[in-house]
């Protein structure tokens, strides 16, 4: 007899102390929080409890940009959910194995742990994160520019938003679709997106963490710049910025370093944009974001063009263009094709810019960034555009003008506009 009330007294001490690192969490005392955790971990004999810790530790580390730690608790999650013999708790383990890929731009194997997720045969609670992993998966084509199938995936996971009334999941889609439509250039969506997940923030967030207003206010201030809205850029990046810094999440902080630049260059001021690049540089080189150091290079060379030090510029590129070769991200090869096109124009460099010419028109037909009605590129300047449910995506006027018998790129036959 008193065995099982040991066992039961550690089952609820256990409970207790995640409790308590959650409070401590919550309050932004993260150090004190990780501390209790890890004692959890180290003495917990409880092996549900031994996972939800491990659960814990890897959403901490997640928002405190500290990826690779957070790979490795997600590792040791699978081995406890193995030990669990449930479906559910293994679905959940390979989800945050997933994310941790995700987060470390390991962009294959995200989508690869994606689909052993979708493959597994678990209860009701394992289909509710089917959305999550939807969109997981979507952000990884994302970041491979593999855009029909990241749009396809972005869809999926708002239905299971809409259909499991998950406020939470449809203000993140909503932010991933603000990013999706700012690299397609359709910057009326990417604002609108955001927008609509700020209003989720305001309607159902009371009890949410900030960093969901934060996520949605860093994104609008991405698309406001886009749209030469300047002064409200400013505004909502600063609102972000000041969460980040509360909260000590040093990959939004990051991000929105990057924006600040981006905004002083926009503005012609390339003194007070210089510092902020260096800033966002060092973080995103520290938690191992390298698809934010390509877009951090790639706006450091345009301020070089700006000051008309060519060869500078050329140097950042050629990090950057590195850095994209092996994430595979071919929407950032193509803007820097487009860089060095115009560098080697005003170098008189003839060779050298036939042949980036020849590489951007490759990236378009790779990526199929034209519209196959008109025929025209998608993604060089700020155009309307609308998909279809195959999720192939056109021209907003094209289909207007031509209307919507069939998909021209698969064919498929398709009587209303997509889901978004």
């Amino acid at each position: 007899m008193r065995l099982f009330g040991a066992k039961e007294m550690g089952q609820d001490q256990t409970k207790q102390q995640i409790e308590k690192g959650l409070q401590l969490y919550q309050s932004n005392q993260t150090e004190k929080a990780l501390q209790v955790w890890m004692r959890v971990l180290e003495k917990t004999t409880d092996p549900a409890g031994r996972f939800r810790v491990l659960g814990c530790l890897i959403t901490a580390h997640s928002e405190m940009g500290r990826y690779k730690d957070m790979l490795k608790f997600a590792v040791v999650q699978i081995d406890t959910a193995r030990k669990l013999e449930d479906p559910d708790y293994l679905m959940e383990s390979y989800l945050n194995l997933a994310r941790s890929n995700e987060k470390l731009c390991e962009f294959q194997k995200t989508i690869s742990y994606c689909k052993t997720c979708l493959n597994m045969q678990g209860t009701t609670v394992s289909l509710q994160l089917n959305g999550q992993v939807s969109l997981s998966m979507g952000n990884a084509f994302l970041g491979l520019s593999i855009f029909q199938k990241a749009l396809e995936c972005f869809e999926k996971a708002l239905r299971y938003a809409h259909n499991n009334d998950d406020k939470m999941l449809e203000c993140r889609v909503c932010c991933s679709l603000g990013s999706f439509y700012t690299q397609i250039k359709d910057y009326e969506k990417a604002l609108f997106f955001p927008c609509k997940a700020a209003e989720l923030v305001n309607d159902y967030g009371k009890g949410w963490s900030l960093k969901y207003r934060a996520m949605s206010q860093y994104h609008m201030a991405v698309a406001y710049r886009k749209l030469g809205h300047l002064a409200d850029a400013m505004e909502c990046c600063e609102e972000s910025m000041k969460i980040a810094l509360q909260h000590g999440d040093r990959p939004l902080q990051a991000l929105c370093l990057l924006c600040f630049a981006d905004i002083h260059r926009s503005r012609a001021d390339i003194q007070t944009a210089f510092p902020r690049y260096d800033s966002s540089m060092s973080i995103m080189t520290e938690i191992g974001n390298r698809l934010g150091q390509i877009q951090v290079l790639l706006g450091v060379a345009k301020c070089w063009v700006i000051q008309k030090e060519l060869d500078k510029a050329l140097e950042g590129i050629e990090k950057a263009q590195e850095l994209a070769e092996g994430l595979g991200n071919k929407l950032g090869l193509l803007k820097l094709h487009c860089l060095c096109e115009g560098i080697y124009r005003t170098k008189g460099q003839q060779r050298e810019l036939r042949d980036h010419v020849v590489k951007f028109h490759e990236c378009v037909e790779e990526m199929e960034l034209y519209c196959g009605m008109c025929g025209e590129s998608i993604g060089e300047k700020n155009n309307q555009l609308q998909a279809l449910p195959c999720s192939h995506f056109f021209h907003l006027k094209c289909l207007q003008t031509n209307g919507t018998r069939g998909c021209p790129n698969c064919r498929r036959s398709s009587m209303k506009p997509g889901f978004v």
